[in-house]
């Protein structure tokens, strides 16, 4: 008994040494790192006064607070930064869908602005802006070291003024100039159409009636369909879709599913991490989905091509996004401005983060470029002129008699729809590709008699 109380005693004992050992420099530590900390905030305020009293012209001092407080915040990376209170009430109208300027979602590389994508209707697409197109000056003032807030507020002005932009592009020998003229810009989350027995739907951005939009665009084409069994499947098409806010793309994501992980964020907390998970309830009951994307799809449209592709729900076709894997939290601040912080990265369900990686399509598809107007419009001339003749078309050609004419409309029908959807590739091939990957799951399904 002695020698198990005695071994307790020494082990509390050599426990109390060696708690002593090792908080005495931590506490040291954390004192020095105080004291730091307080040295380095000394030394920002010798400089703001320094500045503020003998900088060659008086400086406005919210300017100059305005300024470090961006400086610091966009040290960190591309997407955080300081909202005054304009900017913060300006991003609050653009989550509801209308706010004026260009149209285009940028970013930062380099010191150059660089373009996510140019929205769908915009003046910037009108205009010819690209996905990947660097803008380096703004009515001849290079945006060169500027901030990325503050060459954006150089684009943005009056509703029906001019704005020259210089472009640098990728297989472009030389920077050359747009001339666009600022508009109110009304966004249109969700568009839909059929093609053939497949509805498309064109996802323009994540706001708050992305998913709404999603649900009325099926119905509606549900409805022009006669029925959910008339429907081979559905193309959701997000490229250029530089994203918006993540609850949307969770909640288009479970349109869509019936379980299952959605997209996990990661802080650096490990407590603070959070998982979105799927309800039961897929609106197209299992039908074929193929996804659409391409190096202007970024955030929360790579959440859900990163989703449906995980749970194999989806076929992901086009090129690689533009991978945006990281969560950024508005939060307000005194003066009803606010600071926009990374605060984690996301995850798909497989657990892979797509930061500066992208989402990687199923099946890669580019998107040719158009031939010039003149050289279209010749070749639809020769196409039409060597169209291929067929026995119908012989003189005293005998007739079909292995159908009915019911069973002949619906075969003429068919191929009508086929027809059509041929001519799609000249609009756009990459859509095309998309409905005939539809198709095709369609034919071999069963679904059909």
């Amino acid at each position: 008994m002695k020698k198990h109380v005695i071994a307790a005693l020494a082990g509390t004992v050599a426990g109390v040494i060696a708690t002593t050992q090792i908080a005495g420099p931590l506490v040291a530590q954390e004192a020095v790192q105080e004291s730091s900390v307080y040295d380095q905030l000394n030394l920002f305020g010798d400089i703001f006064e320094r500045v503020r009293a003998q900088y060659v012209e008086e400086v406005p001092t919210d300017e100059l607070v305005r300024a470090a407080i961006n400086g610091m915040l966009t040290s960190l990376d591309p997407h955080s930064s300081y909202l005054s209170a304009k900017d913060f009430e300006d991003m609050q109208v653009q989550t509801r869908g209308e706010f004026g300027g260009l149209g285009i979602e940028v970013t930062q590389e380099e010191g150059f602005i660089k373009v996510i994508a140019p929205m769908d209707d915009t003046p910037a697409d009108k205009a010819g802006i690209l996905a990947g197109d660097f803008i380096t000056h703004v009515d001849g003032d290079p945006v060169s070291g500027l901030l990325l807030d503050d060459a954006v507020a150089k684009m943005r002005g009056p509703i029906g003024s001019e704005i020259i932009i210089t472009i640098v592009r990728q297989g472009t020998p030389e920077p050359f100039d747009v001339s666009i003229i600022r508009d109110t810009i009304k966004l249109t989350a969700v568009r839909g159409r059929v093609v053939g027995k497949t509805i498309v739907l064109r996802i323009t951005t994540f706001n708050d009636q992305t998913t709404t939009g999603v649900a009325a665009e099926l119905k509606k084409g549900l409805e022009e369909l006669g029925g959910m069994a008339n429907l081979d499947g559905v193309v959701v098409d997000m490229r250029n879709n530089p994203g918006g806010l993540l609850n949307e793309a969770i909640t288009v994501s479970d349109s869509f599913l019936d379980k299952g992980e959605i997209v996990s964020t990661r802080g650096r907390d490990p407590k603070s991490g959070e998982r979105y998970n799927a309800q039961p309830g897929d609106l197209i009951e299992g039908k074929p989905i193929v996804v659409l994307i391409n190096g202007g799809s970024a955030s929360a449209s790579e959440i859900v091509a990163g989703a449906l592709q995980d749970h194999r729900r989806a076929i992901v076709v086009g090129t690689k996004s533009f991978g945006k894997g990281s969560v950024q939290t508005l939060i307000p601040l005194r003066g009803d401005g606010a600071m926009r912080l990374t605060t984690a990265r996301y995850y798909t369900p497989s657990g892979r983060s797509i930061q500066a990686l992208g989402i990687s399509p199923d099946i890669v598809v580019q998107q040719p470029v158009p031939p010039p107007a003149d050289e279209a419009a010749a070749e639809g001339e020769k196409s039409a002129a060597r169209r291929d003749r067929s026995e119908a078309d012989l003189r005293g050609a005998i007739t079909n008699d292995s159908m009915t004419d019911e069973e002949k409309r619906l075969y003429q029908e068919e191929q009508q729809r086929a027809e059509e959807s041929a001519k799609l590739r000249d609009e756009d091939y990459q859509l095309a590709y998309a409905v005939d990957i539809i198709k095709g799951l369609t034919a071999i399904s069963g679904d059909k008699p």
